[in-house]
């Protein structure tokens, strides 16, 4: 499949979604001046965005690799004219970051950090150059600050990060495993720091101890250790790729792959039972009926291969899956976006039916097409 249409809009949607117009700002100031409503600022590096900077990361990577192996001049030009393309767009992204301050709002930024990693393992293991604003000294200081801000981050009494602390909430999501737990363990990785490992590790066993269904094996979307209850549905598509990302984001190196490699099998086939027919995965899994969801399966999908790339996962049926899932997504696809996305959840079994073209498929599609 030809996937520079989905590079292209990636890299658009990396510098505009999220993105506040003037009519829109002057909104949130009236709000806060004449209401006295506390209006978040914007957030440069949300996790939508952060999404598709981990899948340009991962073309950027697999079209570095068809120059090198390519026998002909055209497929090295344009594979470098792709690559240089996704470097211009990630530096613009970051430095406008850095540019504003390099602000933090929610725990939900430190997916961001992921691609930040792998730009500064490039600066200095191969003297890339992505730009002023991305020196090798920035970038470290870049990550030291996500990690900081993920160490303090609020928990409750087991340690688990608390998913909206100043909003005086005291739930855990499981959506935080898929957006902290990453970085935070490859940062304690490369820097020699083991209690960020920990950190990351902690989130994952809680949430297998406190937020899943012993019936099914799924997940609930959270829990609260307060009053002891799990929230939100049982088997939220959504919530099984946030889990299984953290999971295999956390089995890089064998100290996490020895922990985490039976209850991520465990996961996957209780996942991989719910995949439809036509290939996809339904918004609630085991809702084969419902709609689905290309959010959902992109996710799951992108757990699979990576679970199959560290041999954590391995035989024909894993294959089959992910097979089947990446063509499902390719019939979703038209004119760089890939469509049939559930919308944005907006809380515990707050799931709007709205279908279209969002970030959270179109970030996970590039690393599984």
């Amino acid at each position: 499949m030809n996937k520079i249409p989905l590079i292209e809009n990636a890299c658009k949607e990396l510098m505009e979604y999220g993105v506040r117009g003037r009519r829109e700002k002057c909104k949130d100031l009236a709000k806060r001046l004449l209401l006295g409503r506390k209006i978040p600022g914007e957030d440069p590096v949300f996790w939508p965005t952060g999404l598709l900077a981990a899948g340009l990361w991962h073309c950027r990577e697999a079209l570095m690799a068809a120059a090198q192996n390519a026998g002909n001049a055209e497929t090295i030009r344009d594979a470098g004219n792709g690559s240089a393309g996704i470097d211009r767009a990630l530096a613009a992204y970051y430095g406008r970051w850095v540019k504003k301050g390099m602000p933090l709002l929610y725990l939900d930024d430190l997916l961001a950090g992921e691609t930040l990693l792998d730009m500064y393992l490039e600066v200095q293991g191969k003297g890339t150059d992505f730009g002023a604003d991305m020196s090798g000294e920035l970038l470290k200081k870049a990550v030291d600050r996500l990690a900081f801000y993920g160490a303090a981050h609020p928990t409750d009494a087991s340690g688990s990060f608390l998913y909206r602390p100043a909003n005086g909430e005291t739930t855990v999501f499981v959506d935080g495993i898929g957006l902290a737990c990453p970085f935070l363990y490859r940062y304690g990785e490369i820097f020699g720091k083991q209690d960020y490992k920990e950190l990351a590790l902690l989130q994952i066993v809680n949430f297998l101890s406190y937020g899943m269904d012993g019936v099914t094996g799924l997940p609930y979307h959270g829990y609260d250790m307060a009053d002891g209850c799990k929230y939100g549905i049982i088997g939220w598509g959504r919530a099984v790729g946030w889990l299984l990302r953290g999971m295999t984001g956390c089995m890089s190196s064998a100290y996490g792959a020895e922990r985490l490699a039976a209850p991520c099998t465990a996961l996957v086939e209780a996942a991989a039972a719910c995949q439809r027919q036509d290939g996809y995965f339904s918004w609630q899994l085991e809702a084969a009926e419902g709609p689905a969801d290309t959010s959902a399966t992109g996710m799951i999908c992108a757990g699979i291969k990576q679970g199959m790339a560290l041999g954590v996962l391995a035989g024909e049926a894993y294959e089959n899956v992910l097979t089947a899932g990446r063509l499902a997504l390719e019939r979703s696809v038209r004119e760089g976006r890939v469509y049939h996305c559930s919308g944005e959840c907006e809380g515990f079994s707050q799931y709007p039916q709205r279908y279209g073209a969002y970030p959270w498929a179109l970030g996970p599609a590039l690393l599984v097409l």
